[in-house]
This record gives C-alpha cells, sequence and structure tokens, in this order.
C-alpha cells in the first residue's frame, strides 16, 4: 500500500508538474501572439508611412519637374527676346545701309541724267520729260 501511496504522490507530482509546464507554454504563446499583433499593427503603421512618404516624394518630383520646365520656358524666353533685340538692331543697320545705298543711287541717276540730258535733242518730247523740261526750244 505504501508502494501505491507512493506511487500515485508521484503521478500526481508528475502530473502537476506537467500541468504546470503546459500552463507555462500556453502563457507563451498568448504572449508570443500578442506580440505578432502588435508588430503586424507596427509594420503597416511603418508601411502606410512609407507610401505617404513616397507619394510625398512623387509630388515633390512634379513641382521640381514644373519648376524646372518653368525655369527652361523663362530661358526661353529670356534668348528669344535677345535674338528678337539683336535681329532688330541688325534690321535697323541695314535699313540704314540700304537708305544710304539708293540715296547713292538716286543721286547717281540723277547725276547720269544731267550729263544725258546736255547731249539730249530737246526737240524731243520723251528727252524733254527726262531732262524736266516743259516746252519745246523754238
Amino acid at each position: 500500500m505504501k508502494l501505491a501511496i507512493v506511487l500515485l504522490g508521484l503521478s500526481v507530482v508528475v502530473m502537476a508538474i506537467m500541468v504546470f509546464q503546459a500552463v507555462r507554454q500556453e502563457l507563451n504563446l498568448r504572449n508570443l501572439k500578442t506580440r505578432i499583433v502588435e508588430n503586424s499593427a507596427e509594420v503597416k503603421t511603418k508601411e502606410e508611412a512609407i507610401v505617404e512618404a513616397k507619394n510625398k516624394i512623387q509630388e515633390l518630383k512634379t513641382k521640381l519637374a514644373s519648376v524646372n520646365t518653368k525655369a527652361n520656358v523663362e530661358k526661353k524666353k529670356t534668348d528669344m527676346l535677345e535674338a528678337i533685340i539683336k535681329l532688330k538692331a541688325d534690321h535697323d543697320d541695314v535699313k540704314k545701309k540700304a537708305g544710304g545705298d539708293i540715296q547713292n543711287l538716286k543721286q547717281q541717276i540723277l547725276d547720269r541724267d544731267k550729263a544725258i540730258c546736255a547731249f539730249a535733242d530737246t526737240t524731243k518730247e520723251e528727252a524733254r520729260k527726262l531732262c524736266g523740261i516743259s516746252e519745246a526750244p523754238k
């Protein structure tokens, strides 16, 4: 009987140890599950923050591209205005030179006409028109 009591006591002790271990493992599992849920929530929060940061970066890139485009347009506009001013200045120079050439050619024509008038027959109407004589000489 003593043996039965010892075996029963030993069985109860082993059973208590096994229950203790089972409870301990169950508590560890609950703790791990809780940590997994917390970590998942933290990861989700960080992923959302990363997505927001990517969106902000994309917006900034878009704004930067539009600013760069505007700066390039302004630079091209300035270059075009400078080119137009230069062309106007060149045009004015060419116009002045052409005006001088025209005056020179007119003077040459007048000089030639005067030289021709000295030898032209003023009895003919064409010669009188060329020389600016209104009446035929008598």
